[in-house]
């Protein structure tokens, strides 16, 4: 691969870090078992460790290419607008959990889910604000 790492290569794999932390999350808080289980737990593993040495080297390339001021400072803003999300989504959780709406398990699910959710939206206000020259 000759071509030029961008930041918004970097800010959309973040997506499959959230997905992997999604998959553990499953495979640490899940209460049953079924055989196939192993086998999706050894392809998750083994899946993680492709990415992460692909990850690693795409990094690498990152870091000694010029950097685009206008990406960082939209990916600054997009960061700012995902942290008042978090926040907000966080709260709810932990009232939801202080008045028994939902149990131990289930506030794990959606504080992953979340994540997952915020990675998204991240990567879309970044891509919009990237686009538009913000």
């Amino acid at each position: 691969m000759k071509s030029k790492v961008t930041l918004k290569e970097m800010v959309g794999t973040k997506i499959i870090y959230a997905v992997l932390l999604v998959c553990y999350y499953w495979m640490w808080a899940r209460r049953e078992w079924y055989d196939y289980y192993d086998t999706i737990q050894y392809m998750v593993a083994l899946f993680t460790i492709l990415f992460f040495a692909l990850q690693a080297n795409r990094i690498w390339k990152y870091s000694k290419e010029e950097k685009d001021e206008l990406a960082i400072q939209n990916l600054c803003r997009a960061d700012a607008i995902g942290l008042k999300i978090m926040v907000a989504a966080a709260v709810f959780i932990a009232f939801a959990g202080a008045v028994g709406a939902m149990d131990g398990t289930t506030a794990g699910y959606a504080l992953v889910g979340m994540v997952l959710v915020l990675t998204v939206i991240r990567f879309i206000l970044f891509c919009v604000m990237d686009s538009k020259g913000v």
